[in-house]
């Protein structure tokens, strides 16, 4: 570490102690959810920390008001749990104050950074290259045969690209592989996997004892190799995209980004990390995703100060909003597979899936006291509707109480619809009192 870099953390150290976050966490003064308070001093990233907290705790976020003008930053959380009800589990609200509050560490410099942490349990791969049908099976194959287990896993497929971050561990040992041979061999046959015939764009392999937050990686690996870059002829297609708009506010030197999409889990999150890596500002902010649809609104600069310059730079804001809230859309019928893990499970499962046609187009993989919890988003490879026939005969190679179906294949067929219409920013700004969000009383 540099002597700047030192003399960053130790005046972060100074501004922390002399300004404490404060966590509020509050059941009383909204019927419909639990509303979370947080105050702090203001640096950039330390919105999406916050989200972050929140949503790895898998809880959803109905309203937010955000404001973070002057050094002061101070962000409203409506949130439920995953069956719409309030937080009373004291187990998570003790960490959501240990998290986000006085002794928390996440406005250090080290918490921010991805892949820095090192960890001798596994080994993490990244890997990024151009989608096609069986290239999960492919990838979990190779690992298989060099006797690497995969742990934890999270794939993502947009725009012909595919990208996944992996921990694997040794077979023998059950730890994490370093054997520096061993490593340049998966690296290797990885990339000639991800490869394939296709020359025209860009395969990366990225093996390492880092630990990583692997959906904020995800975005940073897809944002990099330009996955909102569209053909001419699909960005003038018929399929419905995010209604996404960004305007100049010229009396106030910000520009205003509004979007409106169907609501899922995590969508702020993606925003918001999305933003933050573009390096813009979020200095107010508004979230609406009570209904079926999310409404988002924020007024940001660029970190130099400027509000977007150009009709360029708005349009290229356009299509990386358009494409963080797109990768994470599950497209296809969802399987959930639960059993006891062994090396080669992945690898099994997805060749059955590759040798009844069909395709992985998000998949999400997690082990947990030997037992392997694993969730698919699956199409048939040539873009026909998903056979019922066929998916009866996988769960039965597989085990009709280990491979459950959620949903139905002909809901699987129907396209994402989303909402034409769009959201006007100037409501933002009608309104900033606390009961908008459920809150009637001064936390002062």
């Amino acid at each position: 570490m540099s002597f700047s870099q030192n003399i960053d953390d130790e005046y972060e150290k100074f501004i922390r102690r002399m300004n404490p976050p404060r966590v509020v966490i509050d059941n009383e003064y909204c019927k419909t959810a639990t509303v979370i308070q947080v105050d702090s001093a203001n640096e950039h990233g330390i919105l999406l920390e916050v989200v972050q907290v929140l949503t790895d705790l898998n809880l959803m976020i109905t309203k937010a008001y955000i404001s973070s003008d002057g050094g002061w930053f101070m962000d409203v959380f409506n949130v439920t749990d995953q069956d719409g009800n309030k937080i009373t589990d004291e187990g998570v609200m003790d960490y959501i104050h240990k998290s986000l509050g006085p002794d928390a560490c996440f406005t250090s410099s080290v918490r921010r950074s991805v892949g820095v942490k090192q960890s001798m349990d596994h080994t993490s791969i990244e890997l990024i290259g151009s989608d096609r049908p069986g290239l999960l099976s492919e990838v979990s194959a190779v690992l298989t045969h060099l006797k690497c287990n995969v742990v934890n896993a999270e794939v993502w497929t947009h725009n012909t690209r595919a990208a996944s971050v992996m921990q694997v561990t040794d077979e023998k040992t059950g730890g994490a592989i370093t054997d520096p041979e061993r490593l340049s061999m998966i690296k290797k046959l990885l990339c000639n996997v991800l490869k394939g015939s296709n020359k025209s764009r860009e395969a990366k392999t990225v093996v390492s004892h880092g630990v990583t937050h692997t959906e904020r990686r995800l975005h940073q690996m897809m944002f990099a190799d330009r996955d909102y870059d569209r053909p001419r002829d699909e960005a003038s297609g018929e399929k419905q995209r995010p209604d996404v708009n960004v305007v100049n506010w010229q009396d106030r030197d910000y520009s205003v980004v509004t979007i409106r999409c169907k609501d899922r889990p995590k969508l702020l999150f993606d925003t918001v990390c999305t933003l933050t890596d573009m390096q813009y500002v979020v200095f107010h902010g508004n979230v609406d995703a009570e209904g079926p649809e999310a409404h988002q609104e924020y007024c940001i600069r660029h970190v130099d100060g400027s509000p977007v310059k150009s009709d360029a730079e708005r349009q290229r804001l356009i299509q990386c909003l358009e494409a963080a809230i797109e990768r994470r859309v599950s497209e296809g019928l969802k399987l959930e597979l639960c059993t006891t893990d062994r090396v080669g499970l992945l690898s099994d499962v997805t060749r059955i899936f590759r040798e009844n046609s069909l395709t992985v187009t998000r998949a999400e993989v997690t082990t947990r006291s030997g037992k392997a919890i694993n969730t698919f988003y699956v199409r048939d490879a040539s873009g026909c509707p998903v056979d019922a026939k066929i998916i009866d005969s996988i769960r039965q190679a597989i085990g009709q109480t280990i491979l459950k179906v959620k949903g139905s294949p002909e809901e699987a067929n129907q396209a994402p619809q989303e909402s034409p219409s769009r959201f006007l920013f100037g409501g933002l700004f009608k309104s900033r009192s606390f009961c908008n969000f459920g809150v009637v009383k001064s936390y002062s």
